[in-house]
């Protein structure tokens, strides 16, 4: 376990793992912004052969406007980053942890927000 991160390993194969996250996220209200692989990013760019990875990017709209009009250069902080990769015939799930990167910021009505935020990725993360 990471400090800042919910992770865990799965038996499940990593492109149904992608898609369970995705729904499971939907659920609590979340979207997936952005989805950058990482695999097919390194072979373009680089010409690397990597293993599967892909970094998916959540948002839960009426939080994250929340979050903003709490403090508007919060959006440095977003959205939250979902990673999903594949490593020794496992699939990983990591989810960051709000409530982490709040630590840094003074400011209790952020770590409020935070906290809500977590508990929604940490059902998330339950549910897989």
């Amino acid at each position: 376990m990471i400090g800042y991160g919910f992770i865990k390993e799965l038996e499940t194969p990593f492109e149904k793992t992608v898609a369970a996250v995705t729904e499971e996220l939907k659920k609590e209200g979340f979207g997936v912004l952005t989805s950058i692989d990482l695999k097919e990013k390194f072979k373009e760019k680089l010409n690397v052969d990597y293993n599967n990875y892909i970094i998916l990017g959540a948002c839960n709209p009426p939080l994250a406007y929340k979050t903003l009009q709490t403090e508007e250069t919060i959006g440095l902080f977003l959205p939250c980053n979902v990673i999903v990769y594949e490593k020794d015939n496992k699939t990983v799930v990591g989810i960051v942890k709000p409530s982490a990167a709040m630590s840094m910021i003074d400011n209790e009505k952020l770590k409020e927000i935070a906290e809500i935020v977590e508990g929604k990725l940490k059902n998330v993360f339950d549910a897989l």
